[in-house]
């Protein structure tokens, strides 16, 4: 009896796909000792957007919330998602920045590094990889899976081969916009089963509705861990339910190592949790539903929305089918990148201007001419040689690894930042988000002050 085991997303990607990751960390601490019961492979509780929102959106200090959730869930393994060289922003950082920001981020609790790369431009995994390595955690080296001409088996393959030889303890299939079918999964595990001896995690989205379907075809060509959400916040834009997956490989025959009884517990914490984001408009009903647009368009839902929101913003939602349309010829001619965090919102956003210009690539972001310079990292397939040149202008992109040409970060702005900064996570949080840090350094100083101030007259 073969054993799968699962890794529970509510933490972080389900609540950041359903309810745009503002799930704050008071609600859920009841339920932690539970989560901590339940069986779980690894617990998803990090990373990704959490970092952003805490800070622009909760008033939380990031680095608090892990602290608290490693002495809370003592006997379960915290897993972040870790944007290689980006980190949890959304640009490349200096090599110290990435050595310090994993160091801390081990330090502080976490026991799996979920990293990827926007691109799969393995250069940009390499530090990240390192340094997790060096402090003693899990480096999931991951796949940000995704269909073109260029997106083969056998790429998929080397580039697997090629993270095993970098040390990496596990591999991750990362299918951020659903569209992985069953027989696509089948085909991925198997290979890469066959080419390295490592666990295998399968990580996909119900978006499409084919991410039950794919989970089991995946466990059955081997897959050995699924990312799963409590049923509550399963479906839609988030993954498959944990309860339901558990129920049906059990069925089949497989070891499951999750405990029924603690994961209802669980479910019946979060139902209202669930409805009172539903009552209060942050989790809106689209969300829940399915979208085969993606199948054709392979545009994540995520990434629909936004183009939805743009050019409604614009007055232009009637122009919604041309966008739609442009985005794959503007991600065929940008070398076919995944659509993920961050070349998903510059592809899109590119694909709205050459609509609403009239004339492709007329106006470009900034990130665009990043992307185009090779700041971003090596394309999947080679930019159009004629967009690239009227981006850049006669420009010369750059050869080698962008992160190369930067400058050491870290210690220059601890400096900068002085009393301001009261540790190394403190630093860290600023360079990833300056104006965000700064307001909530303020705010957290302010909050003191009148605590102080309040037991004195107490007093």
């Amino acid at each position: 009896m073969r054993k799968v085991q699962f890794t529970e997303t509510v933490l972080r990607d389900a609540n950041q796909s359903l309810i745009a990751t503002r799930l704050p960390y008071d609600v859920y601490e009841p339920i932690l000792e539970k989560i901590d019961q339940a069986g779980y492979y690894a617990v998803e509780c990090w990373g990704g957007a959490t970092f952003d929102v805490c800070l622009r959106y909760l008033n939380e200090d990031p680095w608090e919330r892990l602290q608290k959730l490693r002495k809370k869930l003592p006997n379960s393994k915290l897993q972040m998602l870790l944007r290689g060289q980006n980190l949890l922003g959304y640009k490349h950082y200096p090599d110290d920045v990435v050595r310090k920001f994993v160091e801390c981020s081990v330090k502080n609790g976490i026991d799996i590094i979920r990293i990827f790369d926007a691109l799969n431009d393995l250069t940009n995994l390499k530090t990240a990889i390192e340094e997790t390595l060096k402090w003693g955690a899990v480096a999931s080296g991951t796949i940000c899976y995704t269909t073109s001409p260029v997106h083969t088996l056998d790429n998929y393959v080397k580039m697997v081969k090629e993270m095993k030889r970098m040390g990496v303890s596990s591999i991750c299939i990362k299918d951020m916009a659903g569209i992985m079918g069953p027989k696509e999964a089948y085909d991925l595990v198997s290979a890469i089963k066959d080419a390295v001896d490592l666990p295998v995690d399968v990580h996909t989205h119900c978006t499409t509705g084919l991410a039950f379907m794919t989970y089991l075809k995946a466990v059955e060509a081997g897959a050995d861990i699924i990312d799963t959400a409590i049923s509550p916040f399963s479906g839609g834009t988030s993954q498959p339910a944990t309860e339901t997956m558990a129920y049906a490989l059990k069925q089949m025959g497989y070891e499951v190592t999750t405990d029924d009884a603690v994961l209802k517990e669980i479910a019946d914490f979060f139902k209202p949790v669930r409805d009172g984001y539903i009552a209060d408009g942050t989790l809106m009903p689209k969300s829940l539903t399915t979208d085969t647009q993606c199948l054709t368009y392979q545009v994540p839902g995520g990434m629909l929305s936004n183009l939805m929101s743009q050019l409604k913003m614009m007055n232009a939602l009637d122009r919604f089918d041309e966008a739609l349309l442009e985005t794959p010829r503007v991600r065929k001619d940008l070398g076919y990148p995944p659509l993920v965090t961050p070349t998903s919102q510059m592809v899109g956003v590119q694909a709205v201007q050459n609509v609403l210009a009239g004339e492709r690539y007329k106006n470009v972001s900034k990130e665009i001419v990043a992307y185009c310079r090779g700041e971003y990292g090596r394309t999947p397939a080679p930019i159009d040689p004629e967009v690239q040149k009227k981006v850049l202008g006669g420009e010369e992109p750059l050869t080698g690894r962008y992160a190369d040409t930067l400058e050491p970060a870290f210690e220059k702005t601890k400096a900068q930042l002085g009393d301001m900064a009261r540790c190394d996570e403190d630093v860290l949080s600023y360079i990833a988000f300056p104006s965000l840090a700064e307001k909530f350094f303020e705010d957290r100083r302010a909050r003191e002050e009148n605590v102080a101030t309040y037991t004195i007259e107490e007093v």
